[in-house]
């Protein structure tokens, strides 16, 4: 019957403290592993990962991490594994190339977020993002309301590609400061343009309760027109 707390079994696991230079040369030779077979998948791999891509770092940090320090895991059987891995990916980006209908299934299509400064509700509500992600990845674009901005994208690694109006045809849009969404309201308190805090669509109202004329609800804030400043 093992005891708790035995020092030898709980830091070696009953191995011969003369293990970690093996586990150092392991180390060593898989680092070098990994290293050469992300050189082989390309700058793109390494940059701009898709799905695909994520299961193969995955599927290489397994393979790498068990071989350096369980001795019951050999080198080669482990090396063997990043070869079929990198043949894999190599295949699988080959389709890419080749296939139109393999990449959209693969790595998707940009979807239009933003369409003349009103949410594409479609596109935005199938997208797993949430609005307050939304607004903070355009925030960082130095856009304060969505009237300055003509068309935005989700690429299909992720990112946010935005083409903004010029400044003699920037609109009425939605805030996205904190400080100004924050005042969205279903009361009406004076005359004005406002947004609709769903759909991001622009009406003037009357000292009212207002609904939207796109989506049907009736939560507002007063819109805005600054010109965008970089």
């Amino acid at each position: 019957m093992k005891k708790i707390f035995e020092w030898n079994r709980l830091l070696f696991n009953d191995l011969p403290i003369s293990f970690l230079a093996e586990v150092a040369f392991r180390t060593i030779i898989m680092f070098v592993v990994v290293l050469v077979t992300l050189k082989f998948t390309g700058k793109r791999g390494v940059k701009q990962l898709s799905v695909f891509e994520v299961v193969i770092i995955i599927s290489l940090g397994s393979a790498a991490g068990d071989p350096m320090f369980y001795e019951d895991v050999g080198l080669i059987p482990a090396i063997m594994v990043f070869c079929i891995i990198l043949m894999m990916y190599r295949s699988v980006t080959w389709l890419l190339g080749k296939s139109k209908w393999f990449e959209n299934f693969m790595e998707g299509t940009a979807k239009c977020i933003i369409e003349d400064g009103q949410f594409s509700i479609v596109s935005f509500q199938r997208e797993d993002l949430a609005q307050d992600e939304f607004f903070a990845e355009l925030r960082l674009k130095s856009i304060e309301h969505l009237g300055q901005v003509r068309n935005a994208y989700m690429e299909t690694n992720g990112a946010i590609s935005v083409f903004f109006y010029r400044d003699e045809d920037v609109k009425y849009g939605l805030p996205i400061r904190p400080q100004l969404f924050a005042l969205k309201n279903t009361v009406i308190p004076k005359s004005g343009v406002y947004a609709c805090t769903f759909c991001a669509n622009t009406q003037r109202l009357e000292p009212t309760e207002g609904t939207c004329t796109v989506c049907g609800r009736k939560e507002w804030v007063l819109a805005i027109n600054s010109h965008r400043i970089v």
